[in-house]
């Protein structure tokens, strides 16, 4: 008691996916067991925003940082509070579980814990219901006999039959069936007159029926981890089981780690329950797979996205959603509507930025290092163009950690710009013959291969690597993103984090690289998409750099997609090239000799990728993943598209939380974390210097 100060201060707290984190006026009352908030401390005398009784309540920090801890108050009401530094956490912290356990504890001397009893609930409504044997006088913590949030070891709890997780779970899925149906009725309702689906109370009634099935599953997830560590035996002394995250999506939430030794629901279509069904990835194997490129076929998919009237017929909803976001809010974690993504994954589209190989190639055919820099800056800003289906701003899809996307190139040989002064265009052929084949075995004697792998990484935050390579050439590129993307009024913003690395090892060079934020506009009338931001290119060993500027347009006036760019000498400092135009469109080379170049990028060749058939793809990548989402968008049925994405994604949040509960480390396929980046885990760097190892050793 003598620690039991009244404290009060300003801590963020988190709303909802929509909403966010909002600062918000705090203050601890020791002497009533609350935690009460207001909108600021000017309005500390008016009557709170919200309160929580503490008597019972679970205060946990977080994992995920060192600002954010969890109040579980024992109604099921939960407040997840952000504050400014690890200091500050753990003094709201200590002083909450100090208020909390004398609150609790008093409650307990008071209210004598009920006698032992079956929880079976198939009997509903009878006496020995949870419900009928609650006194009003009790609260939910003498009810529960919740004195601290560390489990009893000094008693024995009774085991929990199979059968009871059944009838528990059928009666949970009932009532989401009546909360689903409930959420649809006042949805339905009119937007004006007496009733209106925005009306307040209306409102706080979706928000608390929300609530209530969350906790209901939060507390069937613990049922499910005692009934798991009874087969096993007891629980270890001091066993700690946590409350879950706030979830906004309630479709099949309750189907965690242990519940897929239930029956599926029969009432959903076949696809949706195979992908909810597929295995935990880490019990798949995570071997890396060598793929086969002569099962690759030259893809026929052209899924163009010009189609504006989906965004016409759904703007109802994109207003809807625009009124919950913030400005500068972190879009990471917000579910978008299904209507505004493209058909494919985001794995694809960076696999769409190699669709000029021959420009690729071309780069380590330059004589010079100036001119291989160059021919780098000439590849690096065609490949964007290609990157966007068609005119309207579509969003890919968000890949599932684990998911990986494979595809290759042939180029023949005839089409790959060389240099005629250039030594290393006139390799001994018999040396690449050799090298191909150690590496990849027989090819096309006339085509150059560009083999291209990506996966996903991490979920949060999302990470992609991926990794391309021509072997004939002795060129590979590595590179990791993290995309970041925030609300910005009429607009949404994607930061793309990470680096690029292309290595020519014939010459020995790094080029390291970064790339431009993208941005969708006009979200309301017809969305575009324009790129942003500086981006640097340089290379150490040649000391050659490259600053491109990616210019948004202006509010008024001003050209769309304009770019501008320098090539420079870094040790005299000398600029090699200029270079401006648009990036979808038109660019202009000027050289330090006078000479000028153009090119026209809506004339350049595009090709094609080679993609394995479907039925010869794993379950984890991209096509084979996406593929009911993907045809229901062909198809135009939205609803279906969303019901077949949502089960993804549930699916994944289930396995995280599975991991999270067992402590155990994602597995990567084909990449490794090393320092703050990811490598493929056989770049043609290690091997080729493998390869000339073993062929010096036979020499």
């Amino acid at each position: 008691s003598d620690h039991m100060e009244n404290i009060c201060g300003y801590l963020m707290k988190y709303t909802n996916l929509v909403t966010g984190w909002q600062y918000r006026f705090f203050v601890l009352n020791n002497d009533a067991g609350l935690l009460e908030y207001f909108v600021n401390e000017q309005s500390r005398q008016l009557k709170p925003r919200g309160t929580l009784q503490l008597a019972g309540a679970v205060i946990s920090p977080s994992d995920e940082d060192s600002h954010t801890f969890t109040v579980n108050a024992a109604s099921g009401e939960q407040y997840k509070l952000r504050a400014t530094d690890a200091k500050e956490r753990q003094h709201w912290v200590s002083r909450l579980q100090i208020c909390t356990q004398h609150h609790t504890e008093a409650i307990g001397k008071n209210n004598p814990p009920l006698k032992s009893r079956s929880f079976s609930l198939a009997s509903q409504g009878s006496a020995n219901s949870p419900g009928v044997q609650r006194r009003p006088s009790q609260n939910a913590v003498s009810f529960f006999n919740v004195g601290h949030h560390r489990l009893s070891t000094g008693k024995r709890v009774p085991i929990m039959q199979p059968d009871h997780l059944v009838d528990v779970r059928e009666m949970m899925s009932q009532a989401e069936g009546q909360q689903k149906d409930l959420i649809r009725s006042i949805e339905c309702l009119p937007v004006s007159g007496h009733l209106t689906s925005l009306d307040q109370d209306l409102l706080m009634l979706k928000a608390t029926s929300m609530a209530t099935m969350n906790c209901l599953n939060d507390c069937f997830h613990i049922l499910q981890l005692q009934h798991a560590s009874q087969q096993k035996g007891s629980l270890p002394a001091g066993t700690t089981i946590n409350w879950l995250e706030p979830k906004i999506s309630l479709a099949n939430h309750f189907k965690n780690g242990a519940a897929q030794n239930f029956p599926a629901e029969i009432n959903k279509p076949a696809s949706v329950r195979e992908e909810q069904s597929v295995a935990e990835p880490c019990q798949l194997t995570r071997e890396p797979e060598e793929i086969n490129p002569d099962e690759e076929l030259e893809d026929i998919c052209d899924d163009k996205e010009d189609d504006l009237g989906a965004v016409e017929e759904q703007r109802s909803v994109i207003l809807h959603l625009l009124s919950q976001l913030k400005l500068g809010m972190d879009l990471t974690r917000v579910v978008l509507p299904t209507f505004i993504l493209e058909k494919r994954s985001l794995l694809e589209m960076y696999a769409d930025f190699m669709s000029h190989p021959d420009l690729f190639i071309a780069i380590t055919n330059g004589a010079t290092p100036e001119e291989r820099m160059l021919r780098f800056v000439e590849y690096y800003l065609t490949s964007f163009h290609e990157g966007r289906k068609g005119a309207i701003a579509k969003k890919p899809y968000n890949p599932i950690i684990g998911e990986t996307f494979h595809c290759s190139w042939r180029m023949p040989k005839g089409d790959v710009a060389t240099d005629a002064g250039s030594n290393s265009s006139a390799r001994s052929t018999s040396e690449q013959v050799t090298l191909s084949k150690d590496l990849e075995g027989p090819r096309e004697p006339d085509c150059y291969t560009v083999r291209f792998v990506a996966e996903q990484v991490s979920h949060h935050p999302p990470v992609s690597g991926f990794y391309a390579e021509c072997v004939e050439r002795k060129m590979c590129v590595n590179a990791h993103v993290w995309t970041k993307s925030k609300f910005l009024g009429m607009s949404i913003g994607v930061t793309m984090v990470g680096e690029g690395v292309l290595s020519l090892l014939e010459h020995g060079e790094e080029y390291t690289f970064s790339l431009p934020c993208a941005y969708a506009r006009s979200i309301l009338t017809v969305p575009w998409v324009e790129l942003g931001g500086k981006v640097n290119i340089n290379c150490l060993k040649t000391g050659y750099s490259a600053s491109i500027n990616f210019h948004t347009k202006p509010f008024y006036g001003g050209k769309l997609h304009r770019v501008t760019g320098e090539v420079k000498q870094n040790t005299t400092n000398t600029v090699v090239c200029r270079v401006q135009g648009e990036w979808n469109s038109v660019l202009e080379f000027t050289y330090s000799n006078g000479e000028t170049k153009c090119v026209d990028l809506t004339k350049l060749s595009v090709t094609r990728k080679r993609v394995r058939p479907l039925e010869k793809q794993g379950p984890f990548e991209s096509r084979r993943l996406w593929q009911h989402v993907t045809e229901s968008l062909r198809d135009g049925d939205i609803d279906k598209a969303t019901e077949h994405k949502r089960a993804l994604e549930e699916r994944q949040r289930n396995e995280e939380r599975l991991r999270a509960e067992t402590e155990t480390p994602w597995c990567t396929k084909y990449f490794l974390k090393e320092g703050d980046g990811w490598v493929y885990h056989k770049p043609l760097w290690k091997t080729v210097s493998a390869v000339q190892t073993q062929q010096t050793d036979t020499n």
